[in-house]
């Protein structure tokens, strides 16, 4: 399913994801170039909210430029399969390599704010990830670790835990907490049941 035709079936849980939807498929519609970072106002981005089989565990990565324990994620960099972004990030930043989707499906979607910043020596000005989050699940006994140049380390949370990890409100109050009570709807998986 094309990105245009899977916005257009996916069913917004609150206000937020029904106008950051609505931007989406406009700049999609319109032909802007957006799965590249080309595109330097605004592009495609993936992230994950990788949980445990029970749902009682999320895992994070400590992101260097944040300074902030974060979900896993990155650019689409000309991917047009952005589970496949996702799941690849997820592997590429925590070191997993049994990671599945619990759906195939959109879990959520939102438009985050990017200030300008330097990476590498290069100033990445301030611009717009058009972000969709799957919903991952992992083992949490399976070994972690972080990528280095991009963050310190990966670790599991408790659901509540992992919204106070992070230093930045907006995600806590907005989107964590929300991606927390949308799992309510994905049936959690008894560990000798899990097959991961």
């Amino acid at each position: 399913m094309d990105l245009i035709a899977a916005l257009g079936a996916y069913r917004p849980w609150n206000d937020q994801e029904a106008r950051d939807r609505e931007e989406l498929l406009r700049r999609l519609q319109g032909g802007e170039e957006l799965y590249s970072r080309e595109n330097l106002s605004a592009h495609l981005t993936a992230s994950a909210w990788v949980v445990s089989p029970d749902r009682t565990r999320v895992l994070l990565a400590h992101h260097d430029l944040y300074n902030t324990w974060a979900w896993l994620g990155g650019h689409a960099d000309g991917d047009r399969d952005l589970l496949a972004v996702a799941l690849r990030e997820v592997r590429e930043e925590s070191g997993l390599t049994a990671v599945r989707p619990v759906t195939e499906d959109i879990y959520s979607l939102e438009i985050l704010a990017v200030s300008g910043h330097e990476k590498r020596g290069v100033y990445v000005p301030s611009h717009l990830h058009l972000n969709l989050t799957y919903l991952l699940e992992a083992d949490p006994a399976l070994p972690v670790r972080g990528r280095p140049g991009e963050n310190s380390g990966a670790a599991w949370f408790g659901l509540e835990d992992a919204i106070a990890a992070s230093s930045e409100p907006w995600f806590r109050e907005r989107i964590y907490s929300k991606l927390n009570a949308k799992l309510a709807g994905y049936q959690a998986v008894s560990p000798d049941r899990a097959e991961i």
